[in-house]
């Protein structure tokens, strides 16, 4: 019997699309599943590459899930699938914007409802706080989290900082200066995403994706680092404050919240070169003394 998958996703740069081909290779390459894909467009579409100024802005939408307008969908609601993949990329320790807007709208809901989604996540290094709340909007959908498998920057947190802004603001991701690392994620991983796709595509042939979320993290799906998770708990706070701050001044793209924005900046500039390697050292000093809290903080986030 053929079976059914949807791919939804989202990218600017295009690295999400490679993320998402490579795992979903093993079936298109298959006659017993047919794919139907469903690239999300804002409109107007988010810059590539983004000014300053604009890539600031998008924090507040981000972080308070305030989607933007879509080109229409090609679902009509009354689709029916055997599996759903879900392509995104955190912003500001959040959902993207269109993300946000496609588990907003009343069709794609009743898509998700009672259906098994995998999430794919293409993340510089921070991704729990938007897959938490990627997972709500599945479970509210009435839609089944099957899996989740993550892609993320291997370099170091402070270097993968500018290797990502000058990708952001210059579209260059080379190797820049010898000593910072090509950004996003490497063309190795996305290629090796690959064994996901094999592990997916025999599940869901065999009507048997209640076991394939253990399947998927014994290949490795989901890198949690605490030092990190621990960084990232305490940021999505201030991120809440901050963009409640900004929104008082206006909506996207409004020119009387600009100088928050910009406060908003420099503020994570400080935190990012400042805050975060003191943050590191104290996660380091304090780790022999939590390992039972660690080892139960990496078990829940590889699991539903």
């Amino acid at each position: 019997m053929t079976k059914k998958a949807l791919v939804v996703c989202y990218t600017q740069t295009g690295q999400l699309k490679k993320i998402v081909d490579s795992i979903t290779a093993p079936m298109t390459d298959d006659d017993d599943i047919v794919i139907t894909y469903e690239l999300l467009k804002p409109k107007p579409p988010f810059p590539f590459p983004w000014s300053s100024d604009e890539f600031f802005q998008a924090m507040p939408e981000s972080v308070k899930g305030i989607p933007c307008e879509l080109e229409p969908l090609s679902l009509k609601g009354d689709e029916r699938f055997d599996l759903i993949i879900v392509g995104y990329q955190p912003w500001y320790l959040s959902p993207s914007i269109p993300v946000h807007a496609f588990f907003q709208n009343k069709t794609a809901q009743k898509v998700v409802s009672g259906t098994p989604v995998i999430t794919v996540i293409g993340s510089r290094n921070m991704w729990v706080s938007a897959q938490n709340t990627v997972r709500d909007y599945i479970h509210e959908a009435g839609g089944h989290l099957a899996g989740n498998i993550l892609l993320f920057d291997r370099a170091s947190n402070l270097l993968s900082v500018v290797s990502i802004v000058r990708w952001m603001f210059q579209g260059k991701k080379d190797r820049f200066m010898k000593i910072i690392p090509p950004a996003g994620v490497s063309d190795v991983d996305i290629l090796g995403a690959v064994k996901y796709g094999h592990c997916i595509s025999q599940a869901l042939k065999n009507g048997n994706l209640e076991g394939l979320w253990q399947q998927l993290i014994d290949l490795g799906s989901v890198d949690v680092n605490p030092a990190i998770v621990m960084m990232e708990k305490r940021g999505i706070i201030m991120f809440r404050i901050w963009a409640s701050f900004i929104l008082k001044k206006g909506a996207y793209g409004d020119k009387n919240r600009l100088f928050r924005v910009r406060l908003f900046k420099y503020y994570l500039l400080v935190v990012i070169y400042l805050v975060s390697p003191f943050a590191s050292v104290l996660y380091a000093v304090i780790k022999p003394f939590r390992k039972r809290t660690i080892k139960k903080q990496i078990s829940l986030y590889q699991s539903y």
